[in-house]
Parts: C-alpha cells; structure tokens; sequence
C-alpha cells in the first residue's frame, strides 16, 4: 500500500473518531437511556384542540421520557418574581438560558443533544408511512379535476420554465461570451469576467423562477398540495441553481483564466460543490413535503435524521478533501509566512471538520428544544457564515492588492503608499471579520445566555469601545510594519559578488538607513501602548504598570552600562550620518560594507564574504569610503625611449573614449588623464594617471582603464619599460626584448580606492 492509499485510511479512522466521541462522551456524562429520568411537563391552556395536545405528546414523549399533562388552573402558581405562564408551545422544557450556570446549561445542552438522537433513531422507521401519507394528501388536490391531471401540470411548469432558461441562454451566449473574456491577468479583470458570468447565471435561474409562478398562476390556481409541491420544488431548484452559479463564480472549472479563488484542483472540488448543490436542495424540498403530508411529526423526523446525517457525512469527507489544498491557498498569500498564517493553514481544515460536527449535533439537540427552529436557523446560518466570511475576505484583500498593483505600475510607488495600502486592506479585512463576529455573535448570544436585544447592545457597545482602540492599534501596526519594509534593504546577492558587474548609483538615503533602527522601538511603543490603552478600557488600572515598567528600565540602565553606551553611541552615529547601508567603512580594525544596522550595532560584510557585528561603543574612529567621489590613482612604466607627449595623446584620447561608453561613461565625474612623469628610474619612465568617479564604481573604472590604456599605447606603437638585460656582441649587434609592464600603486579595495 503506497503512502497516499495510507494517508486516507488514517484520515478516515480519524473522522471515525470523530464522529464517535461525542456520542461516547454525552453517553458517559448522562446516566443511560433505561435509567428514570425526570417526567417534561406540558401545561396546557385548555383552548388546544386534540390534534394538537396528541403531536406535543408524540414530539415529548419520543426519546421515551414521561410526560405529564397539567392544566393551567392546576399548574402550581408561580413565584412573585417568576414571569408569566408560557403559552402551549413553549411548554416543552426550559431555554438554555434558563438553566443556571455554565455546568448545568452544558448538562442540559448534552442532555437535549442525546435526547434528540435518542428520537431521530426512534423516528427512522416511520419514514415508511410517508408514501401512504403522500398518496392521500395527492387526492386531495382540487386542480386537475377536470383536463389534464395536477401532476402533468406541474411537469409542463417545470419544462417550460426550464425550456425559458435554455433559449435565454442560447441569446444571450454571444453577448455574455464577449464580456466573459477577461482583459489580462491579473485580478479586477478576472473579476469583472466572472462577475459577468455570474450575472447571466443569476439571470437564467430569475428568468426560470418568474416562468415557473406565471405558469402556476395559470395552470395550478387552486391552493393545495400541488401548488405547494410545485412552488417548492422551484424554489429549492432555484437555490440549488445558486450554488452552482456561485461554485461558477468563484472556481470556473472551465475557464481557469477567469478563476477568482485559486484553489488547487479546482475542478474536482467544484464537482463536489455541484453534488452538494443537487443533494441540499432535495433534501430539504422533502422534508418541507414530508411536514406538510406527514400524519405526525415522527416521519418527518426520522426524514431529517437519515438525511441530516448523510449531508453531515459529504461535509466531512470534503472538508477533509479540500484541507491540504486549503492550506495550500492560505500560505499563497505570502513569500514568508508568518506563525499565525502557518497555523491557520493547517488548522482551517479540522477547523470546519470540527464546526460540521457540533452544528450537526446542534441541529440534533434542536429537536428536544422549545425553541429548535431558532437552534436550527442559527446552526443553517453559521454554516453559511463560516464559508462566506473567508470568501469575502479573500476576495476583498486580492481586490485591494491588485488595485495597489496597478497604482505601482502606473505610478510607482513610495514606502507611504505602500503602507497605506496595507492598511487599508487590513482595516477593510477587519471590518468583514467584525462583521462576521457580531452576526454570530447576535445569533448565539440570545440562545446560550438567554441575552435580549436591549442586553446584546449594551455588551456588544461595552466591547466595542475595547474592540476599536484594537483595531487602529492593529491597523497602525500594519502601516507602520510596511511603512519600515519599504525601507529595509533588499539584499538581492546571495553568495560572493561578482566584481566586474555594473553596481547601483542610488546611495541608500538617511532616512532608509535610520527607519529600520527605529522599527522595532516605534513598533514595540505602539503595541504597548495600544495594550495599556485596552486593558485600561477593561478597567484594569495601569499605573502599578506603568511604576514597574519605569523600575525595570532604570534597574536595566544601571545593571547594562556597556548597553547603554552602545546605544548611545549609535544614536550619535546616525545624528552625524556617518555611514548608511550599503557604503564601504573602515573601523581601524574591521573593514567591509555596511548590510544591516540595529540599535546597538552594525554588521559589516568583507569582500571575502565574511559578516563583522561591531558594536557601536567599540568604534572610536570609522572612514567613510563611498561618500560623494573618489579620486583612483596608478602608475604605468614606460621605456626610457618612449614619447612622453604621444603616451599622454592616447591617454588622453582613451579618457574621452571611456566618457562616451554607455557602459562606463555615466560613473566617471572626471575623465582619465595623465598627471604627468611621476618618476624616472634606471629602466623606466614612471607616469602616473588618474580619474574620479563615483565611490562604489572604481575599482571596476580602474580596471576598465587599465585595459584601455594598455591596447592604446600598444596601438601607438609606445614601448613600455622592460627589465631586460641588452648584452652587445662584438658585431656591435643589439638585442634588445621588450616586454609589457605595468606597475600601479598597491590596488585599492572595491568600495576603498587608494589616494595617493
């Protein structure tokens, strides 16, 4: 067996698991099914009809607890204090508000939880009689008494709404074809294609929903069970129809270029998304068909227990299918992830897994609840909410990062822009991941802590005045962090440099050199503040904080002097601008080019490739050596009957060569030239040549001249100084070998030319 047919075997024991140790678990808190268990009261008004009083015994009396009958005359009489008597519906049992305490609001909570399979498992086998159920309801239909039969009615309604669908789709394929075609790669575009495919979708379903009531208007006017068959079989179509246009949007399995959410194996999950879009929709069109022809409430119960477990069953099987490809989409958004990315990215997938299993053990708890509708329209809208709140944000951020894409490419951008950009996106990120928090938040608070809405907003206005000093604290984080990011160098070489590549001109400014020293002081200012700002907001006091803050800081002052004067002396250091990032500097006894520079030192790296960390309080003296100019001196021998103004025309023709390269000419500030006879020795006439150009580009010049000038005093038929030996013969025939040579003062380092 290869490792993947192993990986799912594992992945499915786990989800096995999973799906057992809740049930395990709510079975071994509660004392089992066979033991007694306190009788549900039902107190009735005395106004019920007998139909009624049976369904609420049958839905109380299913997960085989005793249920006990009062009137409300015989009812004992509530507490002064206590509310009023609740009407017949909500008789079942108490909220979950109700019950005092976190242990007894879980006790109640696992209680329902078991209580409600304990029903759906006894409800299982009636599902059988809805057929019988749904045969005579169907006779009781008053349209198609006389012409054709209600039920070929509704077909024609349904054939010729979806006969509507197809021909608006056949007219508008061309038009829709050519707004479908994105205009480039890169976002927006995709966005306003598969915006416009997602409107003809829109459309169609519309066009076929509006079809669909006409014809039932006119074919099925009576209103009976065909009628309501009809309207929601359309209806559910039309949602099913949605997902569809929405898996469309979102991955376009057929266009890839239009795919908005890049999502590895797309088409495979949008198969997924269509089966559940066909199975949702028919699932719950039975059920609302299954209540309304059900002679009791068990049949359709049974309906939603069968069925609510498969659907539970397909979530988990593809949440454990798109997990590894989830992760993948999360880590996409960054070249170096974060902690709290990498997190998110291997935990979102067991994340819905998990959510999947308690919403389904929700919506089983819901049956034993006096409010389960609310329960289950709750657990049905976190559902939705925990898929659309991530699309949204996705959505929303790439939106945003293509629009400052854009504005670069158009513009250019500064470090201010950027971090505006990034602040922008994460308050806009932000807001949508507020947003989402308080709908949950409103929709679960009235059920766990019984919370009114007059409670819920002074709570959620409480929260919100610590929630917003969060968020600028959070958003002023980001545009700072991108505001420094814009400014930190880039190093872009990995390994030795190549010395006779062409380097840049820009000198690093002083403002690049002293924001990324600033960066984790300012940073850290802003989170500490924004932290004492929250807790003070939560009635914390801060002063004792503030106290043993200032304490430390002076305990540190004293106890780290050699810190301290580090510090200090780098402070110093970037008052007077003595050096950046980027520049050649010697310290006497380390000498290399400045790549990074903290708060109490700077690390030098030596063209060996060596990193130097030399702390600022053990620079007494520092040079400078790629400031404004630097001025490269050598020497070249020449024979004793070399000509002296010949050698200086070709010097001279070679400097003005040198100025007009493409390649070379734009780093000289001054051209090459010779200075005139530096020295004369025994063998040699010693002259000496120079030229300035800019600091970080003379060793290179110096090496470019040197070969230049050695082909044009060739070319001049101009003799260089040789240390040959002429021995003469008798014949007074001279020999004599000439040979190049070029000697240059000591050569100057990359970034450090020699002054002479």
């Amino acid at each position: 067996m290869d490792d993947a047919a192993v990986g799912r075997a594992r992945a499915r024991w786990f989800v096995a698991w999973l799906l057992a140790v809740p049930v395990l678990a709510a079975a071994a808190w509660f004392p089992a099914q066979g033991q007694a268990r306190p009788p549900v009261v039902l107190t009735l008004r005395g106004d019920e009809t007998p139909e009624t009083v049976r369904k609420l015994v049958d839905a109380l009396s299913g997960a085989g607890r005793q249920v006990e009958v009062r009137l409300g005359a015989a009812a004992p009489a509530p507490a002064p204090a206590a509310a009023p008597p609740r009407p017949a519906a909500e008789a079942p049992a108490p909220s979950m508000a109700e019950e005092e305490g976190f242990q007894g609001q879980l006790n109640m909570l696992v209680d329902r939880v078991v209580g409600g399979l304990d029903y759906g498992g006894m409800a299982i086998p009636s599902i059988v009689q809805l057929p019988a159920d749904w045969e005579q309801a169907w006779e009781a239909n008053r349209n198609g008494r006389s012409g054709p039969s209600a039920g070929w009615r509704g077909l024609g309604i349904l054939c010729l709404a979806l006969a509507a669908a197809i021909a608006f789709r056949l007219a508008s394929a061309r038009w829709f074809a050519r707004r479908r075609r994105p205009a480039g790669p890169e976002f927006t575009p995709r966005l306003v294609a598969a915006g416009w495919g997602l409107l003809q979708d829109v459309a169609t379903i519309m066009l076929a929903l509006f079809t669909a009531r006409l014809a039932r208007n006119a074919w099925l006017p009576e209103s009976d069970l065909a009628m309501f068959a009809l309207t929601t079989v359309c209806n559910g179509a039309a949602i099913g129809a949605l997902y569809v246009a929405v898996g469309r949007f979102l991955l376009a399995p057929d266009r890839p270029e239009r795919r908005l959410m890049p999502l590895p194996r797309a088409e495979r999950h949008y198969r997924s998304v269509v089966v559940y879009a066909v199975a949702t929709p028919l699932v719950v069109t039975s059920i609302v068909l299954a209540h309304h022809v059900g002679s009791g409430p068990l049949p359709a119960t049974g309906l939603i227990a069968v069925t609510g477990f498969a659907l539970m069953l397909f979530k988990l099987w593809f949440f454990n299918d798109v997990r590894s490809d989830l992760a993948t989409l999360i880590l996409s958004g960054a070249e170096q992830p974060g902690l709290l990315r990498r997190l998110a990215a291997g935990g979102a997938g067991w994340f819905y897994i998990a959510l999947t299993i308690v919403l389904w053990l929700v919506s089983c708890a819901a049956a034993m609840m006096s409010n389960g509708g609310r329960w289950t329209e709750a657990a049905a809208l976190t559902e939705v909410a925990i898929v659309l709140i991530p699309i949204m944000v996705i959505g929303v951020s790439s939106l945003l990062n293509c629009r400052a894409a854009r504005r670069q490419a158009a513009t250019g951008a500064s470090p201010l822009s950027l971090a505006g950009s990034a602040a922008l996106r994460a308050a806009a990120v932000g807001v949508i991941w507020a947003a989402g928090f308080f709908v949950l938040a409103r929709l679960w608070a009235g059920l766990l802590l019984g919370v009114t809405s007059s409670e819920f907003g002074v709570v959620m206005r409480q929260i919100a005045g610590v929630a917003v000093f969060a968020f600028a604290g959070w958003v002023a984080l980001v545009f700072l962090h991108s505001f420094f990011e814009g400014y930190t160098p880039r190093r872009v070489t990995i390994g030795p440099a190549d010395e006779d590549a062409v380097h840049e001109d820009g000198v690093p400014t002083r403002l690049a050199t002293v924001l990324p020293v600033l960066r984790g002081v300012v940073l850290g200012a802003v989170l500490g503040l924004t932290v004492l700002i929250v807790l003070s907001r939560l009635g914390v006091d801060i002063g004792p904080l503030l106290a043993g803050f200032g304490i430390l800081g002076l305990a540190i002052s004293f106890g780290s002097q050699a810190l301290v004067r580090d510090i200090v002396s780098g402070l110093f250091f970037m008052i007077e601008d003595a050096f950046r990032v980027g520049e050649y500097v010697d310290t006497g006894r380390l000498k290399g080019t400045v790549e990074k520079i903290s708060l109490r030192s700077m690390q030098l790296r030596h063209q060996s490739g060596q990193i130097h960390t030399v702390p600022f309080g053990q620079v007494s003296s520092l040079t400078n050596a790629s400031r404004d100019w630097a001025t490269v001196k050598f020497n070249v021998r020449l024979d004793h009957s070399a000509d002296i103004e010949q050698a200086r025309k070709a010097i001279k023709k070679t400097g003005l060569a040198l100025l007009e390269d493409p390649e070379f000419g734009s780093h000289f500030i001054s051209p090459l030239k010779m200075q005139g006879v530096a020295d004369i020795t025994d063998s040699a006439i010693v002259v000496r040549l120079k030229f300035t150009g800019k600091p970080n580009q003379a060793s290179m010049l110096q090496r470019e001249a040197l070969k230049r000038v050695y082909r044009a005093l060739n070319e001049a038929r101009i003799p260089f100084a040789s240390n040959a030996v002429t021995v003469r013969g008798s014949d007074h025939g001279v020999q004599a070998g000439a040979a190049a040579a070029i000697s240059t003062v000591p050569p100057p380092t990359p970034l450090a030319p020699a002054a002479g």
